[in-house]
């Protein structure tokens, strides 16, 4: 069962979708942040792929808090991202607020090359 929390993370996920939309070249940076992790992933809405993603499942081993590893799921985006030739990208929060470490990660992909 859904709590109200989640449902209004929905309601609000969805008044962002209605608003931005990716095209291959200009992905949608799409985030999710759990309890334990938070993962990114690049998609051109147009055609319905996923260009690149990456998660902090991939720094299991570093040492940090959540914060740093978010950082580094950032920059390790914007990395697959510069590989692909996409520097520039819309920023989806997917409903959460735009702090700690969904803002951590923004700032990672922004030290890493991509602009937004």
């Amino acid at each position: 069962m859904a709590t109200k929390k989640d449902l209004r993370r929905l309601r609000i996920k969805r008044g962002i979708r209605n608003k931005i939309s990716g095209t291959a070249e200009k992905p949608r940076l799409s985030v999710f942040r759990s309890n334990t992790g938070i993962s990114a992933q690049l998609i051109d809405d147009i055609s319905g792929l996923t260009l690149a993603s990456c998660s902090s499942v991939e720094f299991k081993s570093s040492k940090g808090t959540k914060c740093e590893i978010s950082t580094l799921v950032g920059k390790k985006i914007a990395e697959k991202a510069a590989t692909k030739g996409i520097k520039n990208i819309v920023f989806d929060r997917g409903g959460f607020l735009y702090h700690g470490r969904v803002k951590a990660l923004a700032e990672g992909a922004r030290e890493g090359g991509l602009a937004f």
